[in-house]
């Protein structure tokens, strides 16, 4: 009887062979197990039961009935029914370890068993070896999320796909390593914990690079084209030598690039190969090149332009006949890619209106290595913008942003005015920058016209500064406000404080700073539209400062001695439309008065009396750079202003040189200890007289120039040069130069309490106003180079780190001046702006030089740059 048994197992299993071998290819057997019979074929029966055991969370009837095995069913045993209820039951990817048993058979009636198990669910998963911001990309790449059917496929897969990865990214030596922990608990479904150990180990390094085949360019111009694969070089600091596939990749396609700029438009690469060394830690990469034969441009013939002549056409693609072929500067000619703004034949057309216009060149003849090019072009109907409309903006107001586009419904299409709309958005700086993002709506070639949608995201534009410190012999608090992004239209209105009224693009700024020896107020506000039509902006501005002398008996401020500043200014600055809209002219009157109440100190000669500033500034700026007024890559900012008093000593009949003559004497007896004390204290007296009535109404002009360039070398390397120049000078020189307005140069630059007008320049590698004399300079220049590299740009956090080198100093007198003896420094520094801080900075210079009346450079300095934002 047993024989009879085992013979009908050989028959089922010659019979259903190919359903055999797929179910060792998953892991499956198939057996079947019957009663003594007589049969040595494949009968037909009629199913009986069908019975379902196993570790198994599903219920017997859900299985029996997918597997398709119904009760009464006819079929061939051994046949196609059981292979076919076995791969649906496989397919469905939720059980493993799949049998069917024969377990009785009563004349023509089979009775079957199933056997199964599910397949593990995945529990948790731990991975081991990379940073914990990079395991959830892996968790989506990968789809190990908790109750994923854990397979030994799945395993594989994963193990590839993580070697894959991290080779890709220049990890050879990547070690990947998954073990599956049973779960056991009281649920009776099957799970499983995961540990995905992943030792990626370093980055290997590109020791070499070979190249064959190559006569007409050298080795080093086909290694100096690989702008991202770099062999080792000790000396390189810009470009590291690390491997990356991608990169690589991205690298032969630029080799290729580097012929056709040359003229061998049919170069390719043959083979290129990488062989690991030895090391394990260096790769060499073999590169073999067909550089072909070189080509000149032949004709080159325009066809199917109407709205440009072939001379107009001509003129944009600047390549003649005869010219050397370069397939990468005709598609720059044609539609240059990486500037959105680049003078080519496509942004000739879409400035034009014919968004849906296309330019193709082909080339048609190339006969003795002369190329003959036809420059096809579908010009198509001009577009008009349809529908204008922005999504983002939760808290700014839409016509605030509206006034800013320069694009229209009903207007013309112009890619230009879509640029600028964008960088004008970016400028705002109520908007991330690197978020805002043109989009193209129901483009309608046959009507001619388009939507266009700007969307944007709302990012923190109000500061709050607090800041606490020690100096001038006590505590100093600072409370600052100021709201970037203010409504006073609804300052009455309670539902509008969210936590401020806010949206109508308004400024508004408080501060408060105080100390026992000082206190300074200040309010300023300022609308960009005054009266809502044209771009023109208004400013006003009040402040109030208070300085206490010092009793050294006390040690404390003396508040019967003070000095006092009360001022006022009104601007107005609007958009100019010639040259070019980019620039802005600026007007401001402005109001100082002095106030000294026994306040005798150096300052001034005079310690009881007042003085006034009246003043009025005009300024030309222009500022193109590129949208991110946080990190810009592109353009330029540079302003020129000038401040001028009346004029007083032309028509107040006084006599300067005869006041000067005098006071010049009397400084002399002042100084003679040898006279009597009250004949010097009487000349003392009469000097403070003098400067009195010299410093009554202040009288003096003085000119700033500031210059910033931006550049980006290679794509987010920006190189930004800088120049500044300052100058205080008086129309009278009998009267002299005023004690005020003057400029004290070195240190951060964030001079935050001043009484007498002082502008505080930057210099880092010196401390703060050091390379002025007390008094501060009446001349200075300046000059920096940074370099600039983002780290992130993201919406909630921007962080650039910088490079710089700069020097400058301040000078007394145009005698004296020499804008080549300056003090230089050189350093590096970081800027990190969240929306949440502001923008924070430290910076670590190193002085060159000597202060004034050292003879030892100065060293290293550490400068903050801190603020707050919300």
């Amino acid at each position: 009887m047993g024989k009879q048994v085992n013979n009908l197992a050989n028959i089922l299993s010659l019979t259903t062979l190919k359903h055999c071998l797929l179910a060792i290819l998953t892991w499956c057997s198939f057996s079947i197990q019957a009663q003594e019979t007589p049969y040595s074929e494949g009968k037909k029966y009629t199913l009986g039961s069908v019975t379902v055991s196993g570790n198994t969370s599903f219920s017997e009837q859900t299985i029996v009935t997918y597997s398709g095995l119904s009760k009464g069913k006819e079929m061939t045993i051994p046949g196609e029914d059981i292979s076919n209820a076995i791969k649906k039951l496989w397919n469905s990817k939720l059980f493993n370890d799949i049998e069917i048993y024969i377990t009785k058979i009563d004349g023509d009636v089979a009775h079957l068993e199933i056997r199964l198990s599910d397949l593990p669910q995945l529990n948790e998963l731990k991975i081991n070896g990379i940073k914990k911001g990079k395991k959830e990309g892996i968790i989506n790449d990968t789809g190990l999320k908790k109750g994923t059917k854990v397979t030994e496929n799945l395993i594989t897969n994963t193990k590839n796909f993580l070697s894959k990865k991290y080779r890709k990214e220049g990890f050879y030596n990547t070690k990947i390593l998954i073990n599956t922990i049973d779960v056991k608990d009281s649920i009776e479904t099957a799970r499983v914990n995961m540990v995905v150990n992943i030792d990626k180990g370093e980055k290997v390094k590109v020791k070499d690079i070979e190249f064959s085949g190559n006569e007409i360019l050298s080795d080093k111009k086909l290694r100096k084209a690989m702008k991202n694969t770099k062999k080792i070089n000790r000396f390189r600091i810009l470009k590291r030598s690390k491997f990356v596939d991608s990169a690589y990749q991205e690298d032969l396609s630029k080799i290729i690039d580097k012929y056709k700029e040359n003229g061998y438009r049919d170069a390719r690469i043959l083979s290129d190969s990488l062989i690991v060394n030895d090391d394990n830690k260096t790769v060499s990469l073999h590169i073999a090149v067909n550089e072909g034969e070189q080509y000149t441009f032949g004709d080159i013939t325009f066809i199917g332009n109407n709205a440009y002549s072939d001379r107009e056409l001509s003129r944009v693609l600047r390549i003649k006949k005869g010219d050397t072929y370069n397939g990468v500067l005709l598609q720059e000619r044609i539609a240059d890619n990486s500037k959105p703004d680049a003078f080519d034949i496509t942004n000739l057309y879409q400035n034009s209106g014919y968004l849906f216009s296309t330019i193709n060149p082909v080339e048609v003849s190339a006969d003795d290595n002369v190329i003959d090019m036809e420059i096809r072009i579908t010009e198509g109907k001009p577009a008009y913008f349809n529908k204008v409309s922005v999504v983002g903006n939760d808290k700014t107001n839409d016509h605030v942003i509206y006034r800013m586009l320069r694009t229209r419904p009903g207007q013309l299409y112009s890619k230009e005015n879509v640029v600028r709309s964008v960088r004008e958005l970016g400028q705002l700086g109520f908007f991330d920058a690197q978020e805002i993002s043109p989009n193209f709506n129901n483009p309608n070639p046959d009507e001619g016209t388009i939507d266009m949608e700007y969307s944007v995201k709302e990012t923190g534009s109000s500061q709050i500064e607090l800041q606490g410190g020690y100096g001038g012999g006590g505590f100093i608090g600072t409370l600052g406000l100021s709201f970037n992004n203010f409504s006073i239209k609804d300052i009455f209105k309670k539902e509008a404080y969210k936590p401020i009224p806010m949206g109508d693009g308004q400024k508004l700024a408080l501060r408060l700073q105080a100390s026992r020896f000082y206190q300074t107020y200040s309010f300023s506000f300022s609308e960009p539209w005054l009266g809502g039509k044209k771009p023109v902006q208004f400013s006003t501005s009040l402040s109030h400062t208070k300085q206490f002398l010092y009793n050294p008996i006390t040690r404390n401020a003396d508040k019967s001695k003070r000095f006092n500043i009360t001022g006022i200014s009104v601007g107005l600055a609007k958009r100019l439309t010639v040259p070019d809209d980019y620039f802005t002219l600026s007007q401001a009157v402005s109001f100082q008065h002095y106030d000294l109440q026994n306040y005798n100190t150096g300052l001034f000669t005079f310690g009881n009396g007042d003085s006034n500033n009246l003043s009025y500034t005009v300024g030309l700026s222009r500022n193109n750079t590129r949208i991110d007024p946080i990190y810009p890559t592109g353009g330029s900012n540079f302003s020129a202003t000038a401040k001028f008093s009346i004029p007083y000593s032309l028509f107040n009949n006084v006599n300067y040189k005869a006041l000067k003559e005098e006071r010049d004497a009397l400084e002399l007896i002042v100084g003679d200890s040898t006279r009597p004390i009250d004949e010097r204290t009487e000349a003392s007296d009469r000097v403070g007289e003098i400067d009195q009535e010299r410093y009554k109404w202040l009288e003096f002009y003085k000119i700033n120039f500031k210059a910033d360039w931006y550049a980006e070398i290679i794509k987010d390397l920006v190189l930004k040069p800088s120049a500044e120049f300052g100058f205080l000078g008086a129309y009278n020189n009998d009267r002299g130069v005023i004690p005020f307005e003057r400029f004290f140069v070195g240190g951060d630059g964030l001079g935050s309490y001043s009484l007498d007008g002082r502008e505080s320049i930057a210099l880092r590698g010196y401390p703060n106003q050091s390379l002025s004399d007390q008094d501060g300079g009446t001349i200075y220049n300046k000059f920096s180079l940074e370099l600039r590299y983002p780290i992130t740009l993201k919406a909630s956090a921007k962080i650039y780190a910088l490079g710089f080198l700069e020097g400058g100093a301040s000078y007394n007198s145009f005698r004296d001046y020499n804008p080549f003896s300056i003090k230089r420094s050189a350093g590096l520094g970081v800027r990190i702006f969240m929306p949440a801080f502001g923008l924070l900075g430290i910076d670590f210079g190193h002085g060159f030089d000597a202060l004034p009346g050292e003879t030892v450079k100065n060293g290293w300095e550490t400068h903050f740059i801190i603020g707050q934002q919300f």
